[in-house]
């Protein structure tokens, strides 16, 4: 994702950094508004540079991150202490931890195992390998935080195979064969994946310590069963729209079938590594459901199953210091939450969500916040990744639907589902979306108005199905 950043000139590079410095200087020289602090202000002031950075990215995210470290602490506006104070939060460890744990199924290859089986079960027509692709998603995205490694690592190196296995190659005409349409249905289950775990993507933590900030308390059982029944119906729904709107030529797959009978044949029984890497994982899913009842923190089991891998040679110390996502992610994520909870202590949050939230004095809650998550959605056609749209609007939007007198609960999840979902649309808006799109199978008109139909069909099913779900778990 960063490699661009060599191939830029200096002045490019000068550019892109001096625009989040110039916007940033100008909010912190204006006064700030009644009822805020200068503190809080000047704070703003350098979190929006930050996110500006992130967007724009003249360095790295992580490296954008310790700028704007370094800054609230040269300006005073925060306490050395209070800076740091993000990279103890244990959600974030959770999430770190769980790129290491990722790391075992793709260095095992149990991942790859896990998607042949898929597609010799399912994959003898083309609709039928989509959904093979998916469920392998499906099944990994608990223990994958990473939804570039998914979609990226584990699952785009088969769907390339298997398009070129029917003669279906970008760029000559032969992509609409069979590869167009399995990248846009790897491409939209991933997103859908993403959304049903609190550890299937790296951001998703973020939202959490932001509703935490505010009150309202999201566990891993709570999100995994609240996204359960509309996940499900998307991951049924969405390929089968796909399939129709933008169909393959071709319908029957059996050399997919035999394809992927050959590669297990070829990867033999389940190594040691893999039988390990498969009962910690087990193990993890248990302890994350069952955690309130054990007893044991989400971020503990997952020490727990890194520990297992480590012990048992399945991983290597070099394997997690090698795992530059996971390290990265740890920086620029506690440094976002970091922030986000001080602007929140400093009451910026509150102050933003009471003035918008007395301009929809007489509305009922029902349609603002309809409105109101809507907005949040399609906002995402401005934003480059998922992370910098979380950081600067998620907290502010939770906190007008709250004032509006939304459900907490409701008003946390739906708007962090949405943090995952609105990625449909573009081919930019997120990790995996360069790498699938890059890959030349799918022309940019078509990524765009099968992702708008998408996010349609998406939001009716979250809020529709999804709303009556929730009303069953008492959530609203």
């Amino acid at each position: 994702m960063h490699q661009g950043n060599a191939l830029r000139s200096p002045l490019s590079i000068c550019f892109r950094f001096c625009i989040p410095i110039i916007i940033a200087l100008a909010i912190w020289l204006i006064p700030p508004p009644d009822g805020v602090t200068m503190e809080a202000w000047h704070l703003l002031a350098i979190f929006v540079g930050t996110i500006i950075g992130i967007i724009l990215e003249p360095l790295p995210m992580g490296a954008i991150a310790v700028c704007g470290i370094a800054a609230v602490t040269l300006t005073h506006t925060l306490s050395l202490k209070d800076a740091l104070s993000g990279f103890s939060h244990s959600v974030i460890w959770l999430v770190v931890i769980a790129f290491f744990i990722s790391r075992g199924f793709i260095k095992t290859g149990l991942g790859a195992r896990i998607a042949y089986l898929f597609m010799k079960i399912l994959g003898k027509r083309t609709i039928g390998l989509g959904y093979s692709l998916i469920a392998t998603d499906l099944v990994i995205a608990p223990a994958i935080p990473s939804i570039t490694a998914r979609a990226g690592a584990v699952l785009y190196p088969i769907v390339r195979s298997v398009a070129e296995a029917f003669d279906s190659h970008p760029g000559d005409g032969t992509e609409r064969k069979i590869g167009a349409f399995l990248v846009l249905n790897s491409f939209n289950g991933n997103l859908i994946t993403s959304a049903m775990f609190l550890t299937a993507m790296a951001a998703n933590p973020l939202s959490v310590q932001m509703a935490s900030e505010q009150g309202i308390e999201i566990s891993w059982t709570l999100w995994a069963a609240a996204a359960s029944v509309p996940g499900l119906i998307s991951l049924l729904v969405v390929p089968f729209i796909l399939y129709k709107l933008y169909p393959p030529k071709i319908k029957e797959t059996p050399l997919a079938a035999r394809m992927a009978k050959d590669r297990l044949a070829e990867m033999g029984p389940l190594k040691r590594d893999e039988k390990i890497m498969l009962l910690t994982f087990g193990l993890l899913l248990s302890m994350w459901i069952f955690g309130k009842q054990i007893q044991v923190h989400s971020a503990v089991a997952a020490l727990i199953g890194l520990t297992i891998l480590l012990l048992t040679g399945v991983l290597t110390w070099k394997d997690i210091l090698s795992e530059n996502g996971a390290w990265d992610t740890f920086i620029w994520l506690s440094t976002l939450v970091m922030m986000a909870t001080y602007l929140n202590k400093l009451g910026l949050v509150g102050w933003f969500s009471g003035t918008i939230g007395g301009m929809s004095a007489g509305i009922g809650w029902v349609p603002a916040f309809l409105v109101l998550s809507l907005i949040y959605f399609y906002s995402h056609y401005f934003f480059a990744g998922n992370t910098a749209q979380i950081s600067s609007m998620y907290a502010a939007f939770l906190g007008v639907a709250l004032m509006v007198g939304t459900p907490p609960l409701l008003a946390a999840l739906v708007l962090a589902f949405f943090s995952n979902l609105f990625s449909s649309m573009t081919h930019y808006g997120t990790g995996p979306a360069p790498v699938l799109f890059g890959s030349g199978y799918v022309k940019l008109t078509e990524w765009w108005k099968l992702g708008a139909i998408v996010s349609v069909v998406n939001i009716i099913i979250w809020l529709g199905i999804g709303g009556l779900w929730w009303k069953l778990l008492d959530i609203w």
